[in-house]
C-alpha cells in the first residue's frame, strides 16, 4: 500500500484524509502560555475565536523529527509519500527529511506550498495513486507539477502582517485608513504581494482578474479557502465569480488553519489551481 503522509498545514478535511490513506500531523500554535495541537486540540473555528479575542499573535511551530518518525515507524510495511508544507515556510520539511533518512520506504515532497495550494498536490497525489503509478512514480511527477500551481489570496487587513513584523506600523495603519486590501500569491515556495486595492469590491475584482490572467486546468483539483468565523466573502466571490467557476464542480472549500491563519487573519479568501 502507498500511504500519504503530511502536515495540518493542508488544511486537509479529516474524513477525507481517513478514508484515502492519508495521516495527518498536527503542527502546533501556542497563544501565550498554552500549546495546542492544530486541528486536533483546537478547531479552525476555535483558533480564530482565539485570534481574535488575543491581544498577541500567537506563535505557530514546525513538527518535529521524532513526531515524523513515530509515523514513520507505524506505517514501516507501508510505501509512503511525506507532502509537507514549503521549506522556504516552515522547518517542517527539513524535520521529515532528518526523519526520512532511516526509512528506505518513504519519499518527501517539499510542496512549495502552504493551505489549499498544499492541498491540491495531495489530492492530485492520491488520483495518482488509484491510477496504480508506482511510489517513485508518482514522486517524480509531483516534483513536476507542483510548479504549476497557483495560490492567490486576498486579505482583509494589514494588522496581521504587522503583528508578525511582515510589514512596519505605519504602513499597515496607512493601508487600514486607505481600506488596502492586498493580494499576496505564493511564489518560488514563499508568500509574495502581487497587488493591492481600495475596497473588497476592488480586491475581489483583482482576485478574479489575477485568475483569468492564466489558464487554469479544470482536469486537475481545484481549491478555494476562506479565513475567520464565517464563509460569507467566499460566498460573494463565488457569486460574482460564475465566468470562472459556474461549470465546474471539482472542487473544495475549506477554513485556512492556524499556521496561515495566525499571519493573515480573519476576512481573507484564497484560491489554488494548477495551470496548463
Amino acid at each position: 500500500m502507498i500511504r500519504i503522509v503530511t502536515d495540518s498545514a493542508s488544511d486537509l478535511d479529516f474524513e477525507y484524509a481517513k478514508n484515502n490513506n492519508i495521516e495527518i500531523i498536527p503542527m502546533h500554535v501556542r497563544f501565550q502560555d498554552k500549546e495546542y495541537l492544530d486541528g486536533v486540540e483546537l478547531s479552525g473555528h476555535d483558533f480564530f475565536l482565539k485570534l481574535i479575542e488575543s491581544t498577541e499573535l500567537p506563535k505557530t511551530s514546525q513538527i518535529s523529527p521524532g513526531e515524523f518518525e513515530t509515523i514513520f515507524e507505524k506505517y514501516k510495511d507501508d510505501e509512503i509519500i511525506c507532502i509537507t508544507i514549503s521549506s522556504k515556510l516552515s522547518g517542517t520539511y527539513q524535520s521529515a527529511h532528518i526523519a526520512a533518512m532511516d526509512y528506505d520506504n518513504v519519499s518527501v515532497v517539499d510542496s512549495l506550498n502552504v493551505t489549499i495550494g498544499e492541498k491540491i498536490l495531495i489530492k492530485h497525489a492520491v488520483e495518482l495513486i488509484k491510477s496504480g503509478l508506482t511510489k517513485d512514480e508518482i514522486v517524480s511527477h509531483l516534483n513536476k507539477v507542483k510548479e504549476k500551481i497557483t495560490l492567490i489570496a486576498l486579505l482583509d487587513t494589514l494588522e496581521y502582517l504587522k503583528k508578525g513584523g511582515r510589514i512596519n506600523a505605519f504602513k499597515a495603519t496607512l493601508g487600514s485608513m486607505l481600506h488596502i486590501k492586498p493580494v499576496i500569491e505564493i511564489k518560488n515556495g514563499q508568500v509574495e504581494m502581487c497587488g493591492k486595492a481600495r475596497g473588497s469590491m476592488n480586491g475581489q475584482n483583482m482576485l478574479r482578474e489575477l485568475t483569468k490572467k492564466t489558464i487554469v486546468d479544470f482536469d486537475m483539483p481545484i481549491a478555494l479557502a476562506y479565513s475567520g468565523l464565517t464563509d460569507e466573502v467566499l460566498n460573494k466571490y463565488l457569486e460574482d465569480s460564475k465566468d470562472i467557476y459556474g461549470n465546474f464542480d471539482n472542487f473544495d472549500t475549506c477554513l485556512i488553519g492556524s499556521t496561515i491563519g495566525t499571519h493573515i487573519g480573519p476576512g481573507a479568501i484564497a484560491v489554488a489551481f494548477f495551470k496548463k
